[in-house]
């Protein structure tokens, strides 16, 4: 269990890196060489009541693509830790099981600047912003067909799903490809290639802005 109450300035800032699943993400925010924290372990697990089912599909599957499979308040708590103190425990979830199968430390070792990378990181663009903590939010695009592509290599790979699922989830995912990235961009993420994603980071780190004060906030509690 950890609590966190912001009332000091942020030791550091993050950058909110989010996209289509397969976009590149995790491999961008590795090049550049800031530390990490993996929002796509703050999934929920598969025997959560609160799972989204898809609609139309088989009976009982659930939506991993939906928000609602995500725990945003888990994953907002440990982002506001690693700005407070630098440090977080953060869990360590398998999605070929959707289960969490331990816990990890996130340590920034003093870097100012954090980069938080998920397909749902547009979700807490928000909550970022009203405390102070965001740098910048980046939705990376970079086309549908080479996004499905390099999708389906990558979960092939990884063993996330079965094949089948996985040809089924990548087939609608490159259909509503536009309707993701638009949803990103509404929640306050800038949409761009790798490129500029990758300029506007090392921009970012170049000329840090001055954090303002945290105004003083509820205690989260995640528990453990």
């Amino acid at each position: 269990m950890c609590s966190v109450s912001l009332s000091q300035p942020a030791a550091a800032r993050v950058i909110l890196l989010t996209g289509p699943s397969g976009s590149g993400k995790s491999s961008l925010a590795a090049l550049t060489g800031l530390p990490v924290l993996r929002l796509d372990d703050f999934y929920k697990e598969g025997d959560d009541p609160t799972l989204p089912l898809m609609s139309g599909g088989s009976h009982g599957s659930v939506d991993w693509d939906s928000a609602a499979s995500w725990n945003a308040e888990a994953a907002m708590a440990a982002v506001r830790e690693l700005c407070a103190t630098g440090r977080a425990a953060v869990p360590v979830y398998e999605i070929s099981t959707s289960s969490i199968t331990g816990a990890a430390p996130v340590d920034l070792g003093g870097a100012p600047l954090f980069i938080a990378e998920g397909i749902f990181a547009a979700d807490i663009v928000a909550p970022c912003r009203e405390l102070g903590l965001l740098a910048d939010a980046l939705c990376l695009s970079r086309g549908a067909v080479t996004t499905a592509r390099r999708r389906f290599v990558r979960d092939l790979r990884e063993g996330r799903k079965s094949v089948r699922f996985l040809a089924r989830r990548g087939w609608s995912l490159m259909r509503a490809e536009r309707t993701i990235v638009a949803r990103h961009a509404e929640l306050g993420a800038y949409v761009c290639g790798r490129g500029e994603a990758l300029e506007r980071i090392r921009g970012a780190g170049r000329v840090p802005e001055p954090v303002a004060p945290v105004a003083p906030v509820a205690p989260v509690v995640v528990e453990a």
